[in-house]
């Protein structure tokens, strides 16, 4: 399996949050990772950084940000142009959607988590 290399949006060190579960479950499936949140701390050996460098290596972006808190956040998004977005339930966006795919990017309204634990990720 190649290396997808992962933007966590959202992420957190809560371990009862999903954001969490992913970072987690994506290093031990063989995926670097850059988490990207408000709250300080490290999740899998990765410190959580502040929305505000663009890693312009991302091959996905898997969404932990509710949809009422996503606009602000479009362009940082936007700019770093992962090869795809993935909408974990409950960050379903139709207008960052179709910003997103008028860029190229593949959007997908899926579980990371599941995705993972069925070989789809």
């Amino acid at each position: 399996m190649a290396n997808k290399k992962t933007l966590i949006l959202g992420a957190t060190p809560d371990p009862g949050r999903y954001a969490y579960l992913a970072a987690n479950r994506l290093v031990r499936h063989g995926h670097s990772i850059v988490n990207v949140g408000l709250k300080k701390g490290e999740v899998a050996g990765v410190a959580i950084e502040k929305p505000e460098q663009i890693h312009h290596d991302i091959d996905t972006i898997t969404l932990y940000v509710g949809t009422n808190n996503l606009p602000p956040l479009y362009d940082y998004i936007l700019e770093t142009h992962p090869q795809r977005i993935i909408f974990n339930p409950g960050t379903e966006n139709g207008e960052l959607r179709r910003k997103a795919e008028a860029q190229g990017i593949e959007t997908i309204y899926a579980c990371t988590l599941v995705m993972l634990s069925t070989g789809q990720y």
